[in-house]
């Protein structure tokens, strides 16, 4: 009995759907080698400016001199290249190539569809098999931080890139008010409990009154990075496809103290 216990033969197998998981991993890790920091900008749900967000960001480290790539993982929904003013279609041959702007390197699936305005109606299996194609399939090269525009809520991206990828972390994105907090930390609470680290808070369209974004990160036990503003420019600027960080020397000051603490961990 007690040699049944120490024969490895005797032992349950893993089923195989962990194995290919663990293989597909290691085909991207090695595959992914020359990313060095890939980082999730996250939230409960839409509208609070994650795309903003990851935007602004992405353009404010290739300022301070890092190479960068933005990825934009809302499968279903993208509105990346609307906010880049990027027209670009991909033909859809293997690999797939980034396009670049402004030195950054930046895909979308907006760049694999034809029209825009058309709804893109995939179940979770077509959308966790795109996000594997963003990366598998994909040649981003040598990077010092791919920044992942995700969905929000708990759908099938995050949960995909959560199992593929050996992520830094997710960095949460929050308005002030106190029911976008609480969604916020549910969403926080998922991420913790998948083993994923959450990098800090991101309070947006502060008007100095709210204090969601403290509370989220209090909640959690992690940093608050910082506030952003409201400010009508954001809608003026991103909509005529310009980087309000670019344009704005207050915008830029708010990110680029919230860029330095990312740099700094």
């Amino acid at each position: 009995m007690e040699d049944e216990k120490r024969n490895p033969d005797s032992l349950p197998k893993p089923h195989p759907s962990i194995l290919k998981v663990i293989e597909q991993k290691k085909r991207l890790r090695e595959k992914l080698s020359g990313i060095k920091h890939k980082i999730g900008i996250y939230s409960a749900k839409g509208g609070v400016g994650k795309t903003t967000t990851s935007v602004n960001l992405a353009y404010l480290l290739k300022e301070m001199g890092y190479k960068v790539g933005l990825l934009d993982a809302d499968v279903d929904c993208p509105n990346l290249t609307l906010f880049l003013g990027i027209n670009d279609t991909l033909s859809g041959e293997y690999p797939l190539m980034p396009v670049e702007k402004d030195g950054i390197k930046i895909l979308s699936t907006a760049m694999l569809v034809d029209d825009l305005k058309a709804p893109i109606i995939w179940r979770g299996p077509m959308i966790g098999k795109m996000i594997s194609e963003f990366f598998e399939n994909t040649e981003w090269g040598t990077l010092d931080y791919l920044i992942i525009d995700l969905p929000p809520g708990t759908s099938d991206a995050p949960l995909s890139l959560i199992q593929l990828l050996d992520l830094d972390g997710f960095i949460l994105v929050t308005t002030p008010q106190h029911i976008s907090a609480v969604n916020t930390i549910r969403s926080g609470g998922m991420a913790r409990r998948l083993n994923v680290s959450i990098l800090g808070v991101i309070e947006n369209m502060s008007d100095g009154s709210g204090t969601g974004g403290r509370e989220v990160a209090e909640k959690l036990q992690c940093d608050f990075l910082g506030s952003i503003s409201s400010d009508p420019k954001f809608g003026r600027l991103s909509d005529s496809g310009k980087i309000p960080a670019q344009e704005d020397k207050e915008i830029k000051n708010e990110y680029s103290e919230i860029a330095k603490k990312i740099v700094g961990r």
